[in-house]
C-alpha cells in the first residue's frame, strides 16, 4: 500500500476522544503565548467533544479565558437558538462553563435577512479586532466528506471571494445558506488546524493532497498547518 503525506503536522490519535484531548492540550498551550488569543472555532461533533474537553476540570482552571476573543469559521442562516446553530453548540458546550467576556465572543449573526451585509459586517469586525489581513491566532477546521471546509463548498462563489474576510457561502444540504471565512482570511492565520475523525473522510483527504477539493485551498501564508486525526481517518490515507 501507498501512504499518501498531508501537508503540515500531523497528530494521529486512537480515537475521536482522544484526538479532542490532545488539541485541547495544543490550545490551551497555544492560549498562554498571546494576550489577547484570538481564535475561529467550528461546529460539528468532533469540535464538540474538543469544546467539552476544554470545559472539563482538565483544562478550565488552567487557562486565562480573560485573554480569549472567539470567532466562528461558519455559521448556518439560523437562530443563534437553533440546534443548527453553530453558535448554540459552542456555547452549549464551551462558553456557558467558562469565564469569557461576552464582549469577547463575536458571532456571526447568519439568522439576518440581508446575509451579505452581515458578512460584510463580520469582514469588518475581524478587520477592527485582528488586522488587515486578520491574524487570528487559530482557525479551527473540519473536512467534510466531499473536500469542503468551514462553509466553503464545491462549485460555490465563496471559494473565489478575495475581497473581504468573510462571505455568504451556500451548502449542498439544509441548512443551506451561510456565512464563511474566506480563504484569504483562513490563511492569514498564525495556525490552522484541522479535526478529522473516522473512515468516511478518505476522498477528501486524498483529494487535499490531490489539490482537487475546497480544502486544499488552505494553505497559510506565513502559519502553521496542523491535523488532528484519529487512526480511521488516518488509516484512509493508504
Amino acid at each position: 500500500m501507498t501512504t499518501v503525506e498531508l501537508r503540515g503536522e500531523v497528530s494521529i490519535l486512537t480515537d475521536p476522544i482522544a484526538v479532542a484531548g490532545t488539541a485541547a492540550q495544543w490550545i490551551s498551550e497555544q492560549s498562554a503565548l498571546v494576550d489577547p488569543f484570538r481564535i475561529a472555532l467550528s461546529g460539528g461533533a468532533t469540535p464538540r467533544f474538543l469544546y467539552e474537553a476544554l470545559a472539563s476540570s482538565a483544562f478550565k482552571n488552567g487557562v486565562d479565558w480573560s485573554r480569549w476573543h472567539v470567532y466562528f469559521g461558519d455559521e448556518r442562516a439560523v437562530s443563534p437558538e437553533d440546534v443548527h446553530s453553530n453558535y448554540r453548540l459552542v456555547r452549549d458546550a464551551l462558553l456557558s462553563k467558562v469565564p469569557i467576556p461576552l464582549g469577547q465572543v463575536h458571532r456571526m449573526e447568519a439568522e439576518a435577512a440581508d446575509l451579505d451585509r452581515s458578512a460584510s459586517e463580520y469582514s469588518q469586525l475581524l478587520e477592527a479586532g485582528c488586522g488587515a489581513p486578520p491574524r487570528l491566532d487559530v482557525v479551527l477546521l473540519g473536512l467534510g466528506s466531499d473536500g469542503h471546509t468551514a462553509s466553503l463548498f464545491p462549485g460555490t462563489a465563496a471559494l473565489d471571494v478575495a475581497g473581504s474576510w468573510a462571505t455568504r457561502g451556500r451548502a449542498d444540504f439544509e441548512p443551506f445558506d451561510r456565512i464563511t471565512l474566506t480563504f484569504p482570511a483562513i490563511n492569514a492565520a498564525a495556525h490552522v488546524a484541522f479535526l478529522v475523525t473516522g473512515s468516511g473522510k478518505s476522498e477528501a483527504l486524498h483529494g487535499f493532497v490531490e489539490g482537487t477539493v475546497p480544502a486544499a485551498r488552505v494553505r497559510p501564508d506565513e502559519g502553521g498547518l496542523l491535523w488532528f486525526l484519529d487512526i480511521a481517518a488516518a488509516n484512509s490515507l493508504h
